[in-house]
């Protein structure tokens, strides 16, 4: 008899990849059919190259009852086939903090395994694109979300700018969403080679205000300004989770603490918005001196 096409092998053997959002905060922030999907899979893997979680894998591993394999960057643009044959003969979950579809790379990974035959479930879950609310800011009030990346000495990218000056037109929100930096190859290394990766770096709200006065100085369309009002957010979903609010110019000195952070930069405000952006008004003891702001450029670490 003739050997089945592994999409027949999939059919036939009802194995599923489930792609599984685990909220913003912790383990526990996994819904309940997630959780259930989850104790039914052979196979468990954690992306980690679009968003971290704030906790280790251990302690997903310890509630899910699962080993938890940690999808790094390398995983994803390498590794990631391996896991897509696995799924169409076992149950598979590929977990994703926050929200899966947040993020573009998550569709291409949907396409990839339809178009090997697996079939997929998705689980969804709370994200950044919705829990910006807890600000208080109003989600319907929001024009497009922007990534702002770190600049180098020879690559400052403003196309954010663009998109930030569209919104404000429309008297809209922009969402900024910093760059995470994890297990990124060096620029030596890969001449070389090699595999040697840059530090962990997280962009920081200051980071971000800092390169944005440096775009709008270059740009001069006065798009936004020192005065222009912030949103800060950091650990969203977090037991230590902060929201701070203040111009643009104090943004540049905020200390929010450790990552993840997001920013907002406030179109035009309905008085509740105006009440909320108050109540989060940033205090002195939450800024740093200009001197004491850390870089978090390669050149400076």
């Amino acid at each position: 008899a003739a050997a089945l096409s592994l999409p027949v092998v999939a059919r036939l053997s009802g194995a599923m990849l489930y792609v599984v959002g685990l909220g913003l905060g912790d383990e526990k922030d996994i819904t309940v059919n997630g959780l259930e999907a989850v104790k039914k899979c052979e196979r468990v893997y954690l992306e980690a190259y679009t968003s971290i979680l704030g906790v280790p894998k251990e302690r997903l591993e310890a509630i899910y009852g699962r080993e938890v394999v940690v999808a790094d960057r390398e995983f994803v643009e390498q590794g990631i086939d391996g896991m897509l044959n696995e799924a169409l003969t076992m149950d598979v979950a590929f977990l994703v903090v926050g929200d899966a579809f947040a993020a573009t790379t998550h569709s291409d990974l949907v396409l990839r395994a339809k178009g090997l035959g697996c079939k997929v479930k998705h689980i969804y879950n709370a994200s950044i694109m919705n829990a910006i609310a807890g600000c208080g800011l109003q989600l319907y009030r929001f024009g497009q979300a922007v990534s702002v990346v770190f600049f180098t000495e020879t690559w400052r990218p403003d196309s954010f700018y663009d998109r930030i000056k569209e919104n404000a037109q429309l008297g809209l929100h922009t969402l900024l969403l910093l760059d995470i930096r994890v297990k990124e190859p060096s620029v030596e290394a890969l001449c070389r080679g090699k595999k040697e990766y840059e530090p962990p770096r997280f962009m920081s709200c200051a980071t971000c205000a800092r390169q944005m006065m440096e775009v709008e100085d270059v740009r001069g369309e006065k798009v936004y300004g020192p005065d222009s009002m912030c949103v800060a957010v950091a650990r969203m979903g977090q037991e230590d989770e902060r929201i701070k609010t203040c111009t643009l110019k104090e943004m540049c000195n905020i200390d929010m603490g450790g990552p993840l952070h997001s920013m907002v930069l406030v179109g035009e405000t309905h008085p509740l918005e105006n009440d909320m952006i108050e109540m989060h008004r940033a205090a002195a003891h939450d800024f740093l001196p200009p001197d004491q702001v850390p870089s978090q450029y390669l050149s400076d670490l």
